[in-house]
């Protein structure tokens, strides 16, 4: 267990952060403020990338095993109208700490920097092996595209992903692909649609179709969900114009294993099926492509496919972590994510052995008063110390 003095530095620190406003793509001052802390507890290498990824860490004296322990410090949006405290002030009622990112996830990052910076303390550098943390910009737009700079520096041995798991251990989770289906028509005027060709009309055809599709299933993670999110015309408003466009967005969840091809195929067979039948019908399937700006003037961009990832329970490093949470007088349940984190680029692009360890429960990000309990951002810098300790030694 670590001291009183350290969980007020923890909380301390989690105050620092969540004062300052970091929507994706405008996390400049939040990284200024985690140099600040980095530097107080003079920590090696810290480098801010071209994403504005802020990386820090403990070096050992001796060659060993790299370790990091991933949080990203962007959030959603806030509507102060709405929210009874101040969104940015880290304030404390009671047992519980308020303000967007407490949550998701500015309160681990400040128990995975003051853990790390504890452990420096503790043991001078006397141990083998680098541990940093990385505090990563653009997750809600882009979970671990901005994470592929950390792996390609550091060259992580193991990751632990501080995302929101009540002080659990996950050992996986499902990814994430937003796919996009687009039909084409024939524009032609509404009062005689015959001389065109009607898009939606085409689209009808085509969810229908692929609603018969059955995604595949996964012993641990469950249903790779395929489900319809929002469907566009054009031109819009029509304004008497049979529309010569169509584009439907689909949500589909992940499975290990699965890749950009085998997903799209069954989706391409369905188009396939439906031009047999109907010679007018033209169509494509894609996956959707983000772009972003950085608070550092860099563009982030890529395909919105994000792999799902999942370790056996008897792998050591997920042993090694257990004992350490144990360590820390936490007993968790082992479970997965039922979201996707930055876990999706470690495990499921990289193959690095990854795992999750978070404060706080899923369901408080991104509300309305988000808060976090004191006890599971203290807990949670006691199961990260706990952690170090397991993997480097006492």
């Amino acid at each position: 267990m670590l001291s009183e003095s350290r969980f007020d530095e923890v909380i301390k620190n989690c105050q620092a952060l969540i004062r300052e406003k970091s929507y994706s793509g405008q996390e400049g001052d939040v990284v200024k403020a985690i140099e600040k802390i980095m530097k107080s507890y003079q920590f090696d290498d810290i480098h801010v990338d071209k994403y504005g990824n802020i990386i820090g860490g403990i070096i050992g004296n001796k060659p060993g095993k790299t370790l990091v322990l991933d949080g990203h410090i962007d959030t959603v949006p806030v509507n102060e109208e709405k929210w009874s405290r101040n969104p940015y002030g880290g304030d404390i009622e009671g047992d519980k700490m308020y303000g967007r990112g407490t949550t998701d996830m500015k309160g681990a990052v400040a128990a995975m920097i003051s853990a790390v910076g504890f452990y420096g303390q503790d043991h001078q550098r006397n141990f083998a092996g680098k541990i940093y943390v990385a505090c990563i910009v653009h997750e809600e737009c882009f979970e671990g595209i901005a994470a592929r700079l950390v792996s390609e520096r550091y060259k992580p041995d193991y990751v632990i992903i501080g995302e929101a798991s009540e002080l659990n251990l996950k050992i996986g989770q499902r990814g994430r692909a937003e796919i996009v289906v687009e039909t084409y028509g024939k524009p032609a005027h509404s009062a005689n649609p015959q001389a065109g060709i009607n898009s939606v009309y085409k689209m009808a055809q085509l969810i229908e179709k692929i609603r018969t599709v059955t995604p595949p299933t996964h012993p641990v993670l469950g249903l790779g969900i395929l489900e319809l999110t929002d469907i566009k015309s054009s031109p819009y408003p029509g304004a008497s114009v049979v529309p010569d466009y169509c584009r439907a967005t689909y949500d589909r969840r992940l499975l290990v294993g699965e890749t950009k091809e085998s997903v799209l195929a069954p989706l391409e067979k369905a188009l396939a099926e439906v031009a047999a039948q109907d010679p007018e019908f033209k169509g494509k399937v894609s996956y959707a492509f983000g772009q972003e700006s950085c608070y550092t003037g860099s563009t982030i961009e890529g395909e919105r496919f994000f792999p799902g990832w999942v370790l056996d329970e008897s792998d050591e490093f997920v042993q090694a972590v257990l004992s350490g949470v144990r360590q820390a007088g936490i007993e968790p349940t082992i479970t997965q994510y039922s979201f996707c984190t930055n876990g999706s680029h470690y495990a499921g692009e990289a193959g690095i052995q990854t795992v999750g360890f978070g404060p706080s429960r899923e369901n408080l990000a991104h509300t309305i008063d988000e808060f976090i309990e004191l006890k599971q951002l203290t807990g949670s810098a006691s199961g990260y110390y706990g952690i170090l300790q397991s993997i480097y030694g006492k």
